[in-house]
């Protein structure tokens, strides 16, 4: 009979995060916090207070500790996330390697459209579909935000075009997104034929953790189905007369590939607004950020300064006017969302000092007794 060593079922249990996920990030964080992998798992969906997690070999249900429950404003775990458990209990969220997240629902339009809270949508992700019907949901200006907000997270995006046997040449539209998306893979799909599954499947091998978002009807869920090769998720039909869909995935959840990569499903966005400022407009931007390099003044607005090669570039046909409005519409509302940001970490900064300066109170009181 063979007894593993320890360094075997050190070895067999690194494996199995690894097929999870677990990188070399990770790896690293584990040694320097000599954290117990035994204790260590993976959350493949979130329902309210109880999530469902893993550790490679056995899934299970868990809650929150009582302490992590008290301070579910910060790191509460969401889709994604690594954590420490003590049996059925979630003691600890690990410090994750990138948050895909967005500004709360309905506060686009209100103070420049910058939200006032960050709404988590997911952890540790590698990849984000940007999944976009060829149907009424096709919005190429639509398609620059959800890239903004990727990129603002740290996130590879890559732009999946469903729906593509509803056109004879849907090629043309594969060549117009890719002229906004610069850089950005463009995939187009169809449940039709199975199109652009192999494409799509070289971000799922094992190991690997893509997330979808898109609008509701964009084909999300039958994405998700053809990926996996069964019915894994519901789908509904898009209304005829309004040309959109319904919600039929409520909840975050991570659905295994046959590759081995999980693939995460999320309910649809109708709005995407921002919380937060970050890179994102310059690398969904570059045209715009390079041809500002060539304008006369360095801190040009390209609004109305004389010498702007951005207005010059729209005059002559080289960049559409409604790409340049949506660059400035974006740029005041991450503007803005940056000034919120700071502005709330001065709050916090004051109020920790504030604390400070009153438990000093209180020892020289104590002294003086």
């Amino acid at each position: 009979m063979n007894i593993p060593t320890p360094s075997t079922r050190d070895n067999e249990r690194t494996n199995r995060l690894r097929r999870l996920g677990w990188d070399d990030h990770f790896e690293r964080l584990a040694a320097d916090e000599q954290l117990d992998l035994d204790r260590v798992a993976r959350v493949l969906s979130a329902q309210r207070n109880l999530f469902l997690v893993t550790d490679g070999r056995d899934e299970r249900l868990c809650a929150p500790s009582g302490k992590m429950h008290h301070r579910r404003q910060q790191d509460y775990p969401v889709t994604g996330d690594w954590v420490l458990t003590d049996g059925n209990a979630l003691q600890r969220v690990l410090p994750r390697k990138n948050t895909l997240c967005r500004g709360e629902a309905g506060t686009r339009g209100k103070q420049d459209g910058a939200a006032r809270r960050e709404q988590p949508l997911a952890a540790n992700i590698d990849t984000v579909f940007v999944v976009c019907g060829l149907d009424r949901d096709y919005n190429p200006r639509r398609i620059e935000r959800y890239l903004a907000l990727v990129y603002n997270c740290g996130m590879a995006p890559v732009v999946v075009l469903t729906k593509a046997d509803l056109h004879d040449s849907p090629e043309v539209f594969r060549e117009k997104v890719e002229a906004i998306a610069l850089g950005v893979p463009v995939v187009l799909t169809s449940t039709r034929d199975r199109s652009g599954v192999d494409a799509l499947h070289a971000y799922l091998n094992e190991g690997q953790t893509a997330s979808m978002i898109g609008s509701s009807g964009a084909g999300k869920s039958s994405l998700a189905n053809m990926l996996h090769g069964s019915d894994v998720q519901a789908t509904a039909a898009v209304s005829r007369s309004v040309g959109k869909g319904r919600h039929t995935t409520t909840s975050r959840e991570f659905i295994a590939m046959p590759r081995g990569g999980l693939l995460m499903d999320n309910p649809g966005i109708r709005e995407i607004a921002f919380a937060r400022g970050g890179d994102g407009l310059d690398a969904t931007f570059a045209d715009i950020r390079d041809l500002a390099e060539s304008c006369r003044f360095a801190n040009c607005s390209h609004q109305h300064e004389p010498g702007c090669a951005v207005i010059r570039a729209v005059e002559t046909g080289e960049l559409p006017q409604a790409r340049l409005d949506n660059y400035r519409k974006m740029q005041r509302e991450m503007d803005y969302a940056r000034a919120r940001s700071e502005k709330s970490a001065d709050y916090v900064e004051r109020e920790r000092w504030k604390d400070i300066a009153k438990e000093i109170k209180r020892m020289n009181k104590r002294k003086k007794r």
